[in-house]
């Protein structure tokens, strides 16, 4: 009976442990102003969440997890949740506004002449052709379309490049994330409208060249690693990674 009673307590125990959160208010440091839409996610677990018009956010989270914040136009913080978080209850997280200087944008004329035949001779066309290999779980890049494109996606694949086994083998532990973050459906609305990889670099522990060199070695176009949003680049890494790993052990 005693042991019965011991495993249900045990049980009880994790359960609540296992339900932990930690709530505040998000403010700027200048003027204590509050701030809506600021992203939080904890790094430790894969979960995010976004401050509501009051500046509030609840989140789940244990002892010692890092929790991330980041917002345009301020300095993003990372806070680790303590034990005083978890028994007392809300905190105020206060961020520093960047002092942002914006560089000159040149815009490329193209001349148009208004006759279709001229002009559509004249608009930039990027190339960058994927190819599908069977058997994978979609294609790769390989920036132009002629047989040598071909043979470096062929190569890439089947003979991982250093750089790839070096970056994954370190990152393993970070990189088995990426499955809970297809999963977690707050995290992909929040990467779908970044741009900026300092989210990307948090959960995964990685540089932002580190990223690049990621996609370039898995063969995607230069035009997809600059333009794309960080959904898009988590996807790619994702992918990369899942047939990485199918090789390795094939």
């Amino acid at each position: 009976m005693k042991s019965k009673l011991l495993f249900i307590f045990t049980l009880c125990t994790l359960y609540a442990t296992a339900q932990n959160s930690v709530s505040g208010t998000v403010l700027n440091a200048a003027d204590d102003r509050v701030l809506q839409n600021v992203h939080v996610i904890n790094l430790s677990q894969v979960i995010g969440t976004v401050t509501k018009p009051d500046g509030e956010f609840t989140v789940q989270a244990e002892v010692n997890d890092t929790l991330y914040f980041s917002y345009i136009g301020f300095k993003p913080l990372k806070v680790r949740v303590t034990n005083d978080w978890i028994k007392f209850g809300a905190v105020k997280i206060k961020m520093t506004e960047l002092g942002i200087a914006l560089e000159e944008v040149v815009l490329a004329d193209v001349q148009l002449t208004g006759y279709l035949e001229i002009d559509a001779k004249r608009i930039p066309v990027y190339n960058n052709y994927r190819y599908s290999i069977s058997g994978l779980n979609s294609g790769y890049e390989g920036g132009s379309k002629q047989p040598g494109a071909v043979n470096k996606v062929l190569g890439a694949i089947f003979n991982p490049a250093d750089f790839l086994y070096s970056i994954f083998s370190k990152r393993s532990k970070e990189l088995k994330k990426l499955r809970k973050m297809k999963k977690d459906d707050e995290i992909r609305n929040l990467l779908e409208n970044k741009f900026d990889r300092a989210t990307l670099t948090a959960l995964l522990q990685v540089e932002r060249l580190d990223i690049d060199e990621i996609l370039r070695n898995c063969n995607y176009s230069a035009d997809f690693i600059k333009f794309a949003n960080d959904l898009q680049i988590l996807d790619a890494i994702s992918e990369c990674y899942e047939e990485y790993r199918v090789l390795e052990r094939d």
